[in-house]
């Protein structure tokens, strides 16, 4: 078990008794007009788990690339993603139609994050956001205003917030959305009248979709291109942020060289990525930025684009036939 703020974290923890949990319903009592007495009742049945604040404490995002990469970068899930393009085709083309996102940019992240829905999690969300909201000081205001947003979505939604499964992290269903982005992005893309990330993968592909295109992304336009370095100015350029902060003809005078034409004012963000005998080096555009809009990680946004290429790729050889 954890310590955490000198506890010792169990499954019999009575969250009731902690002062910032009756501040937290009382909260979402006069803000959203929920029952105190029928809260109380959701949160006496919450276990506090303590492998979700193992999980969180060494996500796969802590890893260096090379380890990262073969995580997602396989066989068996580019060949599953080329059949769910085969699958859902007419759907993500109309996806793509719609949203402006490629179709294997979709299917990657569906890839990424639940293997095209073969693993969704096996988690209650309500008990691991709410031991992330309230024993896990590090990022306790975000995990809040997600169990915040989990309550809302329940309710509006009809659910039982103990019925719902998802990750350590209270991520759901196929895309792996968190509450407050299913309320926000996810979209009811079958119209059958009600939205499911969960056990619906045609509402997941439009869900995906449209995170993307509200968070910017721009139709046509390239993700990511390789680059070489030389001397030592590089390192000026390389920053913490994600965001791309640098124009492209800036770059030569940092011993940078894009190895794709660029145009000299498109921003870009030089990204470093370790090898297991070295580093190489890649130029992040808009549209990646985007990409680590889902999850805030170079590392997540690299696997999603190389992993959508390769399906791309597989898809084009095994279904050349039915390719217009």
């Amino acid at each position: 078990m954890i310590p955490v703020l000198g506890l010792s974290i169990g499954a019999s923890a009575n969250i009731l008794e902690r002062d910032d949990v009756q501040v937290f319903i009382n909260n979402m009592a006069s803000q959203h007009s929920f029952d105190s007495n029928q809260l109380e009742e959701v949160f006496r049945n919450v276990r506090i788990s303590d492998s979700v604040l193992e999980a969180i404490s060494r996500p796969a995002e802590a890893l260096p690339w090379y380890k990262y990469r073969p995580i997602f970068i396989r066989a068996d899930r580019i060949r599953l993603g080329a059949e769910f393009m085969e699958e859902y085709g007419g759907l993500l083309a109309r996806a793509e139609k719609e949203y402006g996102v490629p179709e294997e940019i979709i299917t990657a992240v569906i890839g990424v994050e639940t293997r095209y829905g073969g693993h969704k999690g096996g988690y209650k969300v309500i008990d691991s956001l709410a031991t992330l909201a309230f024993f896990y000081p590090k990022r306790s205001d975000f995990f809040r205003r997600e169990l915040e947003q989990f309550l809302l979505m329940t309710r509006e939604q009809k659910m039982d917030p103990h019925e719902v499964m998802g990750s350590y992290a209270g991520a759901m269903g196929i895309p792996q959305f968190i509450s407050s982005s299913y309320r926000n992005y996810a979209v009811d893309f079958d119209d059958d009248g009600k939205i499911d990330i969960w056990s619906n993968p045609v509402d997941a592909i439009g869900s995906v979709a449209n995170y993307f295109r509200i968070h910017g992304w721009k139709k046509g336009k390239q993700v990511i291109v390789p680059a070489s370095v030389k001397g030592e100015q590089y390192e000026q350029v390389l920053s913490n942020g994600l965001k791309p902060h640098i124009r492209a003809g800036e770059l030569p005078d940092h011993g940078v060289y894009a190895r794709s034409p660029l145009k000299a004012d498109e921003q870009v963000k030089l990204l470093e990525f370790e090898l297991s005998d070295g580093k190489e080096y890649w130029l992040g555009l808009h549209n990646f930025y985007v990409i680590t809009r889902y999850n805030h990680s170079a590392l997540y946004a690299m696997a999603v684009y190389q992993l959508s290429q390769e399906i791309k790729k597989h898809y084009q050889v095994k279904y050349a036939d039915k390719i217009q």
